[in-house]
């Protein structure tokens, strides 16, 4: 079969929404009903085949992305079920830079939830086509219409119903299939296996008339042919309606709509088919580009014919072979026995194994071709984000951004012989997860990981003691606290050395202002080449970077800072890198100090869902906090509460949002921005991190 042909036969999909959304669910469902699983697995009994960790399992919740590749009628999908808790967001982020298409599942109870929001926001900065599944449509307080009202109102799309419930809640009991206008009703004997095809009964015929009317529509302004026929009330046939569905899907102008109940195997098969008519394959995709070693653009061809070249999206630990890069090929082929080139690292790379995943079973080929996604074992040089290209040859593609760590714990070792093990085994986890860092504390020789939240913290620590088997002492979580400039100044260092067996020189005059708040550091040269040739620039630069490692105040970073070297002599003979290196970091030590330097601490996005008589308490808590409360907002019989809260005062938050609203509030959280620490608390943390 031509390359092109068989790759239209693939389905490079994720699954994403909010925690608890029933993702998971979705996928053990899709893999029983494709044949992969020959029992259904369950989250809430910990037997789910996609949450294969055990520490997935304990809490009921996906942490780590998981891979699986099923049959759907005589295509080959390849799913990756991400997580929905926002502590992992950076999972749903590397994932979506290597999907085509998405699934976003949706609880018909709880609608559109702040991490729906967000892992929407990701798929649109992707221009990833996604189709909507509206889950649970069995529970209490289902309710499709005002869900997809709010896929409309929340989250800006333009919705397109293509089943309606058959009943609500207990009374749930198949779909509407708006396009072929039958009801499915799924045989709960064989675990939905078999499907029903009756008659639309009377009770909802006008509805659903109403309802494929509005999908007519809908199509009729983006397609011109449906157009035609439905203002001349000609009869649309389905196979019309699919199509131009697909192509309103595909460049992003509607998003398919359809509901079911996971949980109770209603809804899924009809899910399975829309993911192959309207998802695209890797031919619908735009080709990809990269650069090649002089920043030229390269447009990559999907072909196996071509030259090789793939994305290393994620890396993972396996206990009995080692390390795991899951990469996404997008031309040529990738064959065992391969050397392959890294660009960013400049080192080579030999295939030793190549395996396609179910979730953590292995299944080894010998070969995965342009549009294809599999892993590859034992990569010693390669990390997330990274390019593989052919030997020889020279292409990098666009890599990942990671956010910065919010929260930090210290860590150390029981026992000596363990110190070895705990460092080895952070690193292993630091590779893995771009957003967990790990640095020491230069005062206090402590050992500091930091990531995105407690719960993000509480599993990496889970993982060292369980699975990798390290005994070590936590300490409480600490915050990441940035620190920067408020006013303009200038520091002048020289690095002179004489005698000895070479003498070296460098000189350099920086001037310090402050930046935009997320504007990081930037740097700029004013001098020419005469006063300083251009080839220590770049030594200046890691100086400036190096010494902004460390603030003065307290030794977090140093963010938001312009810098400029505006002056400075070199010596042709006695100039070094290492010279104006040193040169450098005495110009900022000095500029710092003069520049006004302030704390800067994490602000959290924090968003609570309370009953109406519980809304005075968690404000008055949220004002004890210090909180800007943005607004408050009633919807069904619930009040949403936005607010921007210091992460330093939600420590320990869920047990008494709990205890205060006897367990019927919840909440979410994400980062927001680094804002100055008030000065007298700030006064407060100085003396206590400094110890004075």
């Amino acid at each position: 079969m031509a390359d092109n042909g068989a790759l239209s036969r693939v389905r490079n999909i994720g699954i994403m929404a909010h925690i608890d959304a029933g993702k998971t669910t979705t996928t053990e469902r899709i893999l029983f009903y494709t044949g992969r699983s020959h029992k259904i697995g369950e989250v809430h009994d910990g037997t789910a085949v996609m949450d294969w960790m055990e520490q997935e399992q304990e809490r009921g919740i996906t942490i780590t992305s998981a891979a699986t590749t099923c049959e759907w009628a005589g295509f080959r999908v390849n799913i990756i079920d991400t997580p929905g808790h926002v502590d992992f967001t950076v999972e749903v982020e590397r994932c979506l830079r290597v999907l085509d298409g998405v699934v976003a599942v949706f609880c018909a109870v709880g609608g559109v939830e702040p991490q729906s929001e967000t892992v929407w926001r990701q798929a649109d900065r992707y221009h990833i086509p996604r189709i909507a599944f509206i889950n649970k449509m069995d529970r209490v307080g289902a309710d499709f219409d005002r869900v997809v009202g709010e896929i409309e109102e929340s989250l800006a799309a333009s919705p397109v119903v293509l089943t309606l419930p058959y009943g609500s809640e207990e009374t749930f009991s198949g779909t509407i299939d708006l396009i072929e206008q039958k009801l499915y009703r799924y045989d709960e004997s064989d675990k939905g296996g078999t499907v029903h095809e009756e008659e639309i009964p009377d009770d909802i015929k006008s509805k659903s008339s109403a309802a494929r009317m509005m999908l007519l529509e809908k199509l009729a302004d983006f397609d011109e042919g449906i157009m035609e026929k439905y203002l001349d009330d000609q009869e649309i046939s389905p196979g019309e309606i699919r199509k131009a569905l697909r192509d309103a899907t595909l460049a992003l102008r509607l998003v398919p709509v359809l509901c079911g109940s996971a949980f109770k195997n209603k809804g899924v098969q009809p899910l399975l088919d829309a993911v192959i008519r309207y998802l695209p394959s890797p031919v619908d995709v735009p080709q990809v580009e990269g650069e090649d070693k002089d920043g030229a653009p390269l447009v990559l061809k999907l072909a196996r014919s071509e030259k090789f070249c793939g994305l290393v999206f994620k890396l993972q630990s396996d206990p009995f072979i080692g390390n795991l890069a899951f990469i996404r090929v997008y031309s040529g082929e990738l064959k065992v026995g391969d050397k392959v080139f890294n660009p960013l690292k400049r080192k080579q790379e030999k295939i030793a194994k190549l395996i396609k995943l179910h979730a953590n079973k292995r299944e080894e080929v010998q070969a995965i071709g342009a549009g294809d996604i599999g892993a590859v074992v034992g990569l010693k040089f390669t990390m997330t984000g990274d390019t593989l290209c052919e030997a020889g040859g020279y292409i990098v593609l666009d890599t990942m951004d990671f956010p910065e760590p919010v929260i930090g714990i210290a860590i150390e070792a029981r026992s000596k012989a363990d110190e070895v093990k705990l460092t080895e085994t952070l690193a292993k986890i630091a590779c893995e997860d771009p957003s967990f860092r790990v640095s020491l504390n230069e005062d206090t020789g402590q050992q500091i990981i930091s990531g995105m939240g407690e719960l993000h913290l509480e599993i990496i620590v889970d993982r060292l003691i369980k699975e990798f088997k390290v005994s070590a002492n936590v300490g409480t979580p600490q915050v990441a606290y940035k620190e920067t400039i408020t006013s303009l100044a200038s520091g002048e260092g020289r690095f002179e050395t004489q005698g000895g067996a070479k003498e070296q020189y460098g000189h350099v005059v920086l001037e310090l202002k402050p930046a935009e708040r997320g504007t990081g550091l930037q740097f700029v040269s004013q001098v020419d080449n005469k006063q300083i040739p251009s080839e220590f620039l770049a030594a200046i630069e890691k100086g400036v970077r190096d010494s902004f490692d460390s603030g003065p105040l307290i030794g977090y970073p140093l963010i938001d800072v312009e810098v400029e070297l505006v002056d400075g002599s070199y010596d042709e003979e006695n100039s070094t890198e290492m010279a104006f290196g040193v040169a450098t970091a005495l110009a900022c030590r000095e500029a710092v100090t003069k520049a006004g330097p302030i704390l800067l601490e994490p602000i959290m996005a924090v968003e609570i869902v309370t009953p109406d008589e519980y809304l005075g308490d968690v404000i008055n808590d949220l004002n004890k906090k210090g909180a800007q409360v943005d607004g408050v907002a009633a919807e069904r019989n619930v009040q949403v509460v936005k607010a921007g809260v210091p992460l330093s005062k939600m420590f320990g938050y869920s047990t008494s949002l709990r205890s205060a609203t006897q367990g019927r509030a919840t909440f979410t959280m994400q980062f927001k921005a680094f804002l100055e620490v008030p000065a007298k608390q700030a006064e407060a943390i100085i003396h206590k991190i400094r110890g004075v």
